[in-house]
Order: structure tokens, then C-alpha cells, then sequence
């Protein structure tokens, strides 16, 4: 792969990650810089590392991975979401304020979910003459640029839109699962 395929590839990888990090923004009060650098990482480093596990599926259980890829996705993505507006439409609590930060296993489960078509990705890579390291490195790197960024986002968008941006953004989950589900399902 050359520099420019490699580049796009990583950009095309980190759009749905942008995503759920701008619902994880809104669901914050106020993130910070570290926040959205600590989210940024989180999610870099399990999108470098899924590719690099569907490259050494590939030799193993390709079909396997590719057969279920986008359901595993849809089922953790729509289950963030649903839990992101489930949390949104309880009445709100007056002591209560948004967290300034999200838990490490709620960031890499949702790492994790968004990162399931760069593991797919990896096993096509894998029946190809690619060398995966810069390829995964690149992946990681704008999937960090990119989740940083959409914290901040988030955060601007929470201010506008108050206590709904979490049922927003668990909106954006759901419909990114959804968006996934469909592309697989009508790709057959």
C-alpha cells in the first residue's frame, strides 16, 4: 500500500470512533484537553491493535471473523447507546452533575466496538502483500487525532444542547452500529 491509500485508510477507520467520541464529549461536564488526549489514546491504541489481531485471524478464522464482524459491532454499539439515552431521559438528579471523565472499561469497550471493522480490515490484509505495522500504526494514529478532537467537539455540543446531548450521542452509537449492520448485510 502506498502512503495516500494508507492515509485514507486510517481517516476511513477513525469516522465512526470521531462519532462516539463527540456523544462521550457530551456526556462529560465541561472535558478537558487531558480528558480528551486520555479518550484519544484509549481508543488509538485498541484501533492500532484490532487490525493487527484480524491480520493474524486472517490466516486462521477469516471467514469466520468477516461472517460476524459487523453483528458484534451493531450489539455493543447499540447496547452503549441505548444505555447512553436510557441515562438521558431519567429524571434528572439536582445534586447530581455529569462525570468530568468516563471509566477506562466503559472508553475501551467502546474502543473496541468502533474498532471491529478496522480488525475486518486487517483480515483482508491479511490474503494481501502488506507489511500491517505502519498500516495498523496509521490507523491508531488519526483514530487518536480523531477521538480527540471529537471529545472537544462533544463538549461544545453539550453545552448547546444540555442534559439531551447524551441521548444524542447514544443516538450516534445506535446509528452507527446500524450504518455498519447495513453496509455488511447489503454488501452480500
Amino acid at each position: 500500500m502506498n502512503f495516500a491509500s494508507t492515509a485514507l485508510l486510517a481517516l476511513a477507520m477513525s469516522t465512526d470512533a470521531f462519532a462516539a467520541a463527540v456523544g462521550k464529549g457530551t456526556a462529560l461536564q465541561k472535558p478537558r484537553w487531558s480528558e480528551a488526549l486520555r479518550t484519544g489514546a484509549i481508543f488509538g491504541v485498541i484501533e492500532a491493535i484490532t487490525p493487527l489481531i484480524g491480520w493474524a485471524l486472517g490466516y486462521a478464522a477469516s471467514s469466520y471473523v468477516k461472517d460476524w464482524d459487523h453483528w458484534i459491532a451493531f450489539t455493543l454499539l447499540s447496547v452503549l447507546g441505548l444505555r447512553m439515552i436510557v441515562a438521558a431521559l431519567k429524571a434528572p438528579d439536582a445534586t447530581a452533575e455529569k462525570p468530568t471523565r468516563h471509566g477506562f472499561w466503559l472508553l475501551a469497550i467502546t474502543g473496541f466496538a468502533t474498532s471491529i471493522d478496522a480488525m475486518a480490515v486487517g483480515v483482508g490484509l491479511a490474503f494481501l502483500d502488506v507489511n500491517i505495522l505502519p498500516v495498523a500504526a496509521a490507523i491508531g494514529l488519526a483514530t487518536f487525532a480523531m477521538v480527540t478532537i471529537g471529545v472537544m467537539v462533544g463538549r461544545l455540543l453539550g453545552n448547546i444542547a444540555g442534559r439531551w446531548a447524551e441521548a444524542i450521542g447514544g443516538i450516534l452509537l445506535i446509528g452507527i452500529g446500524a450504518v455498519i449492520l447495513y453496509e455488511h448485510l447489503t454488501a452480500l
